[in-house]
């Protein structure tokens, strides 16, 4: 049984169409990528997963139970865990104390301290987090989501402002945080090189609906994903990767 079950969920606001019957799944332990050009309804999924919407149809199962009927604030309670494609920390608090968030959230069994020190922050801890650089902070907010000892993490976007230093970087980090905390994750990124290296499988979404499933060597030469991106502000991202000598 899948870990999380996206079961033919749809979501609208008005007339517009974020979500069209799509279902995806995430096995124990796998780092599952989800893309698709801006507007394809990525975060809007992140979203529903962890109850800050609700969909008008579908469910979503976590470990074999229905997460629809659980409040957004006990969803971390359940094990569920996520960073943000805009940080979202408490900017006037310390490094720590924004840490301390999410180990209180689950009380999970990592201390604060320990995990500063995994993702390298423990020298700032005392530092307010809107004293921090932008990718600095990016990593406070993963610390913050590993602190509540997820099952399941989610990442919306986590490259966004690294150089291209950092972006290989992250791609090892994210295989080594999955094997070390035991993680299952889902990660939303538009930085294709990243999604391509590091996950076991992505689906594939375009205007609401999923077009498409599979490795990510299967995604590469798939004729509906290279469509999909044609056109939009990142499609020289995803030719420039898919001519890239592998």
């Amino acid at each position: 049984m899948p870990l999380l079950e996206v079961d033919n969920v749809s979501k609208h606001f008005g007339g517009i169409v974020a979500l069209d019957a799509v279902s995806f799944t995430a096995e124990a332990g796998e780092i599952v990528g989800l893309i698709g050009p801006n507007g394809a309804g990525k975060t809007t999924a992140f979203n529903v997963i962890t109850r800050l919407y609700t969909p008008e149809k579908g469910d979503v199962r976590f470990d074999g139970e229905s997460l629809l009927e659980t409040a957004p604030s006990a969803i971390v309670r359940r094990g569920i865990a996520r960073t943000f494609q805009n940080v979202e920390l408490f900017r006037r608090m310390t490094v720590l104390d924004n840490v301390r968030v999410g180990a209180h959230a689950r009380h999970g069994e990592q201390r604060p301290e320990d995990v500063l020190f995994y993702v390298n922050l423990h020298s700032v801890r005392y530092r307010p987090a809107s004293e921090l650089p932008y990718g600095t902070q990016k990593r406070v907010e993963l610390a913050r989501a590993l602190a509540s000892g997820p099952q399941l993490l989610l990442l919306d976007e986590p490259a966004g402002g690294l150089s291209h230093e950092e972006v290989e970087q992250l791609g090892t980090f994210l295989k080594r945080l999955r094997d070390d905390f035991e993680l299952t994750i889902l990660l939303v990124e538009h930085h294709m090189g990243l999604v391509m290296n590091v996950a076991d499988r992505v689906h594939v979404l375009d205007f609401g609906k999923k077009i498409a499933e599979g490795t990510p060597r299967e995604i590469q030469a798939n004729p509906s994903v290279i469509e999909a991106y044609l056109g939009t502000p990142k499609s020289s991202i995803i030719e420039a990767y898919l001519r890239t000598p592998k």
